[in-house]
C-alpha cells in the first residue's frame, strides 16, 4: 500500500468493460466518489473545537451531543453526498427503494438535458482554431 502513498489521479470516470463502454450513470457515481475522495484527502481539523472536549465533559457519560450547536457547524463539514442515499433502511424502501445506479442515471439524463456550457471566448477559440490549422498543415493533413 506505500507505494500508492501521495496519489492524486483518478481514472476511467464512468467506464466499465475495461473502458470499453461508456457509462453516464457510472460516470455520475464516479464522480460523487471522486468528491469524497477529495474531501477525505483535504484532512480533518483537529483542534481544540472539534476536539470538542468541553462539549464531552459537560455532556457527560450517554449525554445527548445531537442537541449542540458544535455538533450541527461540524457536521456540515462532512462528505455531503448528492446521490449516495444515507436514510436508514425503513425511509428509504418507504421513498421506493431506488438503487444507486438508478438514481445516477436519472442525474445523468438531468445533466445532459438542462446543462447549458459557458461559451467560448471568440479570441480563444479563434486561437484553438489557429492551432488545428498549423498542426494539420505540419502533418500534411490540410
Amino acid at each position: 500500500m506505500a507505494a500508492l502513498a501521495g496519489a492524486n489521479l483518478i481514472y476511467g470516470a464512468g467506464m466499465i468493460e475495461s473502458g470499453v463502454t461508456f457509462d453516464c450513470g457510472q460516470l455520475v457515481m464516479d464522480n460523487e466518489i471522486a468528491r469524497m475522495i477529495k474531501h477525505t484527502v483535504m484532512g480533518i481539523a483537529v483542534d481544540d473545537e472539534t476536539l470538542a472536549v468541553e462539549d464531552i465533559a459537560g455532556v457527560g457519560p450517554f449525554g445527548d451531543f445531537l442537541s449542540l450547536d458544535a455538533t450541527l457547524r461540524h457536521m456540515r463539514e462532512l462528505s455531503q453526498p448528492e446521490v449516495l442515499d444515507r436514510r436508514v433502511r425503513e425511509d428509504w424502501e418507504a421513498r421506493g427503494s431506488r438503487d444507486l445506479y438508478t438514481t445516477c442515471l436519472e442525474k445523468a439524463r438531468d445533466i445532459i438535458r438542462e446543462h447549458v456550457p459557458e461559451q467560448v471566448p471568440a479570441d480563444v477559440a479563434a486561437r484553438v482554431h489557429a492551432i488545428v490549422e498549423e498542426t494539420d498543415r505540419a502533418a500534411g493533413v490540410a
